[in-house]
C-alpha cells in the first residue's frame, strides 16, 4: 500500500539545495551518502548540478518515472509542486515543509486545500511539517536527520519531529537498530494507522514503536491495532491530554473521565503495550526485539549481591511475574559447586566473590530447569568479578536458550564495556533490576493477550424507536438533560430492571403512590434542572409511613426552591426501595477521539472521591465487561468478604453490555450514568435505581 515510500526505484528532492545547512541540501545528502541504490533527481531551477547529480528545473523536465517526491520548499509553493506530481503520475509524496495548520487558521486553510487537491490527484502524503522517512533495508534516508540509524528490527513512527531527532541521536549512541523510521508531522493524509499496517507487512520489522500526541480516527486505529498486535507487538507512548468528552462533565462519569482514561482503555482493548516514558518504551523494545516471549510468569534471579536480589524480588511483587520455585534437582546441582554461604533458592545468590565461571555454571543449570520461564542476571562490580567475562558467558549460553534472558549490570565505568558486549549480541541490558522486570512483565502481558480467544459480543433486543422518539422530543424542547422518568424509559427500553416508580405532583398523589408501591419508599426531586439530587437535598430514603412521605414531599420541594431558585419542579418521584445489595456505578462518556466510553466502579456519593473505576471503549465484549468488573480495587467486596454473600456478577456484566449497546446505538448521548446500580445477591440480578442521561443533537 505504501511501498513507494519505503522501496522507491527513484526519488526526486524538490527544493534540493547547494548550500550545506539548508534542509534541501541535508535531505539530498542523506539520500546519497547512505547507499540508496535507486535514481536520485535534485529539483532546483537555479542549479545545473548538486552533489554530483544533474539538477532539473522542475519535475516535468525529468525524463524518467519518479516513484517518490520529497518536497522542501516554502508552504506557499507546495500546492504547485503537488500539481506537478499529479501530472508526472507521482503518487507518493513526503512534504517536509512547515507553515501549515501548526501555525494557525491561515495555515490550516492552506493544509485543507492541499489535502483536498492531493486526494483528487490520487497522491498519498506523509507530512507536512515532518522530519521525513527512513528505511534501513533499502538504505533510504529521505530525511534531514543528522545521521542514519543502524539496521535493526524496530519500526518507529512519531508525531513529533523533534522527538524523532532525539531518538535517532540516542539510537546512534546506544547502537540500537531500526527497520523503518517515520515522522508523521501534521498527518494531513497518512496517519499512524496506515504506517502501523505497513510495518505489519514489513518483513524487516519485528516490533512497532510509536510516539503519539493524538489519534486521527480512534475506532479505525483500534481495529487496525488489534489486527497487528496478533502478529507483532505494538509499544506506544502517548503524551499530552485533550478535552476528550469533558465538555459538560456534569455526570460522575464526565467528572472522572479524561483522555488518558480513553487512551488506556483503547490500548488495553487493542493489545497495545502502553509505555509510560521514553525510557520504558525503549526498555521494552530491546526485550521484544531480541528475546523469545516468556512461556509463563516464573522468573529466576541470579545475583552476586543480596541487595539487588531483594530489589528485584520486590519489583516482581508489583507485576504479573513471581519468583518461581526451583526444582530440587536444580538446587542439588547448584550445591555441588556453589560455596556454602550461597543461596540455591530463588533468588540464587552466588555471593560477592563470584567469578565469571561461577556465573556461567549457575546460568547453565538454571536454564535447564523447566519450572523457570525467564532468567534475570544481576551483577554488581565487586573486586572479584570480571564483568566483561560474565557478559561473554551470558552471550555464549543465550545462543541456545529458549527462554528470555535479561541482565542488569549495576554501576558505571566498570560495567560500561560489559553492557556494550551484551547489547551488541542482542541481550537486553538495564541499569537497574526494576527496568528489566517491567520489560519482562510487558512481554508476559503481550503473550497472554495474544493467546486470548476470539472475543464474544452479545446483542439484546431493545425498543430503539421509543428511545429515538424520546431523545428527539428532549432536543426539540432545547433541553440536554433527561429528567429521571425519561432516563428510566430509556433504560426500560434496553431491558434494565427498574424499581417501580411514579412522579407525584402533590402530597396527595405521593401518599397514594407510596401506598400502591408499598412501604418503605424512596422519594427524589423530579426536575430537568437539578443534576445531583442528593447535593441539593432532593432525596429521602427509607420512608416507612404516610407521615414520613408527607414531610419528605414538603422538605424536598422546599430545599430545591431554596437552594436552586428558578429550577423547574415537575414533582417528586416516589420509588420502590430495594432492600439489599451493593451499590455500583455504570457510566457513558463520549470521547472526542474514540467515541463512547463505558465506566464501571463502586457507586454512591463517594465515587468521585474514591475514583475506583475502570473504563473501556464501546462496544464491550463479554470478556471486556468481565475484565472491567475485576479491575477495580474493591472487587473483593463484590465477591463477598467476612461471611457476606457474593453479589450477582453476571447481573453487573449484563448491565454493562446493555449500556454499551445503548451508547453505540445512540450517538446523541454525550454522557450519563446509572448511580447506583443496586446489585442483589448472586442469582438475583441488579436494579437500576437512579440514572442521568445528557444528549445533544
Amino acid at each position: 500500500m505504501l511501498e513507494h515510500f519505503f522501496n522507491p526505484s527513484s526519488v526526486a528532492v524538490v527544493g534540493a539545495s547547494q548550500s550545506p545547512g539548508k534542509i534541501g541540501y541535508d535531505i539530498l545528502n542523506n539520500i546519497l551518502q547512505y547507499g540508496y541504490a535507486g535514481t536520485v533527481y535534485p529539483i532546483n531551477p537555479k542549479a545545473r548540478e548538486i552533489l554530483g547529480h544533474r539538477a532539473y528545473p522542475d519535475l516535468a523536465s525529468v525524463p524518467s518515472e519518479i516513484e517518490l517526491a520529497v518536497i522542501a520548499l516554502p508552504a506557499r509553493a507546495v500546492m504547485n509542486i503537488v500539481e506537478q506530481c499529479g501530472k508526472k503520475k507521482i503518487n507518493s509524496v513526503v512534504i517536509i515543509t512547515a507553515g501549515f495548520k501548526e501555525i494557525g487558521p491561515e495555515g490550516a486553510r492552506l493544509e485543507e486545500d492541499l489535502a483536498r487537491r492531493a486526494r483528487e490527484l490520487g497522491i498519498r502524503v506523509v507530512g507536512p511539517n515532518c522530519l521525513g522517512i527512513i528505511d534501513t533495508a533499502g538504505s533510504l534516508n529521505a530525511s534531514f536527520a543528522a545521521g542514519m540509524p543502524l539496521a535493526g528490527r524496530l519500526g518507529f513512527f512519531s508525531q513529533s519531529g523533534a522527538m524523532c531527532v532525539a531518538i535517532l541521536d540516542w539510537a546512534l549512541e546506544e547502537n540500537v537498530g531500526f527497520s523503518r523510521f517515520v515522522s508523521l508531522g501534521n498527518k494531513m493524509d497518512i496517519s499512524e494507522t496506515e504506517i502501523m499496517l505497513s510495518m505489519e507487512r514489513d518483513e524487516n520489522t519485528r516490533v512497532i514503536l510509536g510516539y503519539l500526541e493524538s489519534i486521527e480516527d480512534g475506532p479505525r486505529f483500534m481495529k487496525a491495532a488489534l489486527q497487528v498486535s496478533r502478529t507483532k507487538p505494538i509499544i506506544i507512548i502517548k503524551s499530552g491530554t485533550t478535552s476528550a468528552g469533558a465538555k459538560a462533565a456534569s455526570s460522575h462519569t464526565g467528572a472522572l473521565a479524561g483522555s488518558n482514561h480513553a487512551y488506556d482503555a483503547a490500548f488495553k482493548q487493542s493489545g497495545i503495550i502502553h509505555a509510560e516514558s521514553m525510557q520504558s518504551l525503549f526498555g521494552y523494545a530491546m526485550a521484544f526485539a531480541s528475546q523469545p516471549l516468556p512461556k509463563g510468569p516464573s522468573l529466576a534471579i541470579i545475583t552476586n549481591s543480596g541487595g539487588p536480589g531483594i530489589l528485584a524480588a520486590d519489583a516482581c511483587d508489583k507485576t504479573s511475574l513471581h519468583l518461581g520455585p526451583i526444582r530440587k534437582e536444580t538446587a542439588d546441582r547448584l550445591r555441588k559447586f556453589l560455596p556454602p554461604a550461597a543461596s540455591v533458592y530463588n533468588p540464587v545468590d552466588i555471593i560477592g566473590d563470584a567469578s565469571h565461571e561461577r556465573y556461567e555454571k549457575t546460568l547453565k543449570v538454571v536454564l535447564k530447569d523447566n519450572l523457570i520461564h525467564a532468567v534475570l542476571i544481576l551483577l554488581t562490580p565487586t573486586a572479584a568479578v570480571d564483568a566483561d567475562s560474565v557478559a561473554r558467558s551470558v552471550v555464549k549460553l543465550a545462543k541456545d536458550a529458549d527462554k528470555p534472558i535479561m541482565t542488569a549490570f549495576m554501576g558505571g565505568r566498570r560495567v560500561r564495556e560489559a553492557r556494550k558486549i551484551l547489547q551488541d549480541h542482542a541481550i537486553p541490558s538495564y541499569g537497574y533490576p526494576e527496568d528489566a522486570i517491567r520489560a519482562l512483565d510487558a512481554m508476559l502481558y503481550y503473550r497472554r493477550g495474544r493467546e486470548q480467544p476470539e472475543r464474544q459480543y452479545q446483542h439484546f433486543e431493545a425498543d430503539t424507536r421509543k428511545v429515538r422518539q424520546l431523545f428527539a422530543s428532549v432536543i426539540r424542547q432545547h433541553r440536554h438533560d433527561l429528567i429521571e422518568s425519561e432516563a428510566r424509559e430509556v433504560l426500560k427500553a434496553y431491558g434494565f430492571r427498574l424499581p417501580e416508580s411514579r412522579i407525584a405532583r402533590t402530597t396527595k398523589e405521593a401518599l397514594k403512590t407510596a401506598s400502591r408501591i408499598g412501604y418503605p419508599v424512596v422519594m427524589k426531586i423530579a426536575s430537568p434542572d437539578v443534576l445531583h439530587k442528593s447535593d441539593m437535598g432532593g432525596v429521602r430514603v427509607r420512608l416507612e409511613n404516610e407521615a414520613m412521605v408527607e414531610n419528605a414531599f414538603f422538605d424536598i420541594t422546599s430545599n430545591i426552591q431554596l437552594r436552586q431558585p428558578g429550577a423547574r419542579i415537575l414533582g417528586v418521584m416516589v420509588q420502590e426501595m430495594i432492600p439489599q445489595g451493593k451499590e455500583v456505578i455504570l457510566g457513558i462518556i463520549r470521547d472526542i477521539q474514540f467515541g463512547p466510553m463505558i465506566m464501571f466502579g463502586l457507586g454512591g456519593i463517594y465515587v468521585e472521591v474514591l475514583k475506583d473505576v475502570a473504563f473501556r471503549i464501546a462496544p464491550l465484549s463479554v470478556e471486556e465487561a468481565d475484565a472491567m468488573i475485576r479491575e477495580i480495587r474493591a472487587f473483593p467486596l463484590l465477591r463477598g468478604v467476612r461471611g457476606e454473600a457474593p453479589v450477582d456478577i453476571q447481573g453487573i456484566r449484563d448491565a454493562l453490555l446493555r449500556l454499551s449497546q445503548l451508547a453505540i446505538d445512540f450517538p446523541e448521548i454525550i454522557e450519563g450514568d446509572i448511580n447506583p446500580l443496586l446489585v442483589c445477591p448472586e442469582g438475583q440480578g441488579a436494579v437500576a435505581v437512579d440514572a442521568r442521561i445528557t444528549v445533544q443533537e
